[in-house]
């Protein structure tokens, strides 16, 4: 497969299509995550369909003092990984392609949610997010476009905006890849240097620990539904390694399964220890989130919950997250 590079919306809609169009928008500097999505995405538009890889660096998004200037632009290499992917085309417009009479006056606001979290560290952010992407979903016309999880506030954000104002096209959101030692990839991962990337261990970390918190009290919890009688609920605890001390049979059975706080404060203890390392994380919020509006969940919650981190190493600002399942008695999902 010969991938082609394209710069204009002109030349992309003269394309003859057959079948499906599934778009993966990317600011490029490529890596093994997109090579993912870009994977996934071959997948859904089959053989007859068509895959296109946008490649614009953003401006809107990019608040006073971040990184745009330095922003990695690698397009050589970001053609040559997106057709070892299996894409056709990559779309890799100019600004005045995207925004031809300038920064643009009338633009998308992502409302109250893109205010909380990634929102608050990075104002006006998520508009300039939602422009952009609702400008390259009119430009490149698909059937489904692909986001990465780990991005969780910008999948929902593009879902609500995709529902709110009736875009006809499936959004699809593809699992985070990380590399051997857990690190979720990112094209600021380059930025870091080894002892930083140390450091930068801890936020993977934290959150393993509150998904490991969660499904061993969800463990607990259905353990103990299991068995009717007292003694048989404690000696069970104690056989999955909770002390009659610390747990009794009773309020274990009674207690709201997953317990929201204990999850939250086992991640937080590894991010406290990784503000003493040399050099420190600097955190900048630990959220366990509703990922419908990511307001903060309380201690009687059920369904689907998001587990987010940010935090800065460095000069670099790194973001990640789990997602757990509260109420199933099962591990996290």
């Amino acid at each position: 497969m010969t991938t082609t590079l394209l710069s204009t919306a002109d030349e992309l809609h003269a394309r003859v299509r057959a079948g499906r169009r599934a778009v993966v928008m990317t600011m490029g500097a490529l890596h093994e995550g997109h090579a993912t999505l870009i994977r996934t995405a071959r997948g859904i538009a089959g053989p007859d369909g068509e895959v296109v890889v946008t490649v614009f660096v953003n401006p809107l998004q990019f608040g006073q003092g971040e990184d745009l200037d330095r922003y990695p632009r690698t397009l050589d290499a970001d053609i040559e990984l997106a057709q070892k992917s299996g894409a056709d085309v990559v779309f890799a417009p100019s600004a005045d392609e995207v925004y031809p009479g300038g920064e643009p006056q009338v633009r998308i606001t992502a409302g109250p949610m893109g205010e909380r979290l990634e929102g608050s560290s990075r104002p006006g952010h998520f508009d300039g997010m939602l422009t952009v992407v609702a400008k390259l979903l009119h430009l490149t016309r698909p059937d489904v476009a692909l986001y990465g999880q780990k991005d969780a506030q910008q999948l929902a954000l593009i879902r609500r905006m995709v529902r709110d104002l009736n875009f006809g096209v499936e959004i699809v959101g593809v699992p985070t890849v990380r590399e051997d030692d857990g690190l979720a990839l990112s094209s600021r991962n380059r930025y870091l240097s080894a002892a930083e990337r140390r450091t930068a261990l801890a936020l993977s970390s934290a959150l393993f620990a509150g998904q490991d918190r969660h499904a061993a009290q969800e463990a607990l919890r259905a353990r103990a539904r299991e068995v009717p009688a007292t003694r048989a609920r404690a000696e069970a605890l104690s056989a999955i390694g909770e002390s009659r001390a610390a747990a009794d049979a009773h309020a274990v059975a009674t207690a709201v399964p997953g317990g929201p706080a204990a999850v939250r404060a086992a991640a937080r203890q590894v991010l406290d220890e990784a503000a003493r390392l040399d050099p420190p994380l600097a955190l900048d919020y630990l959220a366990l989130v509703d990922p419908s509006d990511f307001t903060e969940i309380g201690r009687d919650f059920t369904g689907e919950a998001v587990l987010a981190v940010a935090a800065r190493v460095g000069t670099t600002r790194l973001i990640d997250n789990v997602p757990l399942t509260f109420g199933t008695f099962g591990a996290a999902s």
